[in-house]
């Protein structure tokens, strides 16, 4: 009979509870993975009251305050607070999102807060996002033209083509469509995944790139494109309401008709 063992620190254990202040009168429960690799142990879920009388409303204001006032080893990126530079991703409550962008009020009960899924941990909140952005630079997302134009002219582009553009040049890559979708958790060494296929998708709509031949040849893979089945995890979770799944069907189409 085949016994089967859960590989080494794969069972998160229940950590420390970190009370709030006598006197505090507006507690919320935030239950927060914790776990630091080289360390050798397991992953705990520590447990933070916080008082939001005098918090800001959105969860990273909640983190910020647990990390200044109550454990400072706790560790998370952050950088803009504004829902631009996409650096709080993380899973909140079951769902990826912006740490920054997500009120705390819309959190029934405690607030269960994790790394975004599926990648490697470098500490605490932080993935290892270094795969990630490997895949965005093979999108080569950066426009690509021979024709020459005047050194005192830009490369000129109607309304009507720059609208095009409009739902696809706004991502942010906070990773969150990524790390939702099954088939990045599966392939994600071949996949390339929502996000990169956004921003690949972003340079073959824009009229005045000049390799979509090229970029739509380097797509054409059972893996980098065609492991996207559609399920919509990736536009459902995207914190700024961008659609990557249908991004990925225009690929998608476009490569159907060169066949034809």
């Amino acid at each position: 009979m085949a016994e089967i063992k859960l590989p080494k620190n794969s069972r998160i254990l229940r950590g420390k509870t970190f009370n709030a202040a006598d006197g505090a009168k507006k507690k919320k429960r935030f239950v927060i993975y914790r776990w630091e690799p080289d360390s050798g142990n397991n992953p705990r879920w520590d447990t933070f009251e916080v008082d939001l009388g005098n918090c800001g409303p959105m969860v990273l204001d909640a983190l910020l305050k647990i990390k200044n006032e109550i454990d400072p080893t706790l560790s998370l990126r952050r950088s803009c607070r504004e829902g631009v530079c996409g650096s709080c991703g993380m899973n909140i409550d079951g769902t990826n999102t912006l740490a920054c962008t997500k009120a705390i009020e819309d959190v029934r009960g405690a607030v269960r807060i994790s790394p975004l899924p599926h990648m490697p941990v470098v500490k605490d909140l932080v993935p290892n996002l270094d795969r990630f952005y490997a895949q965005y630079a093979s999108a080569k997302p950066w426009l690509q033209a021979v024709s020459p134009t005047p050194p005192d002219q830009e490369r000129l582009q109607s309304k009507e083509d720059r609208a095009k553009l409009d739902g696809l040049y706004e991502c942010i890559l906070c990773a969150s469509c990524s790390t939702s979708c099954p088939s990045y958790w599966w392939n994600g060494d071949r996949y390339l995944g929502p996000a990169a296929l956004l921003q690949a998708y972003r340079w073959i709509a824009d009229s005045r790139d000049e390799f979509t031949g090229e970029r739509l040849d380097e797509l054409q893979d059972p893996f980098r494109l065609y492991r996207c089945h559609t399920i919509m995890n990736c536009t459902n979770t995207c914190p700024k309401s961008l659609n990557p799944g249908k991004a990925i069907g225009e690929i998608k189409k476009l490569i159907a008709s060169r066949a034809i």
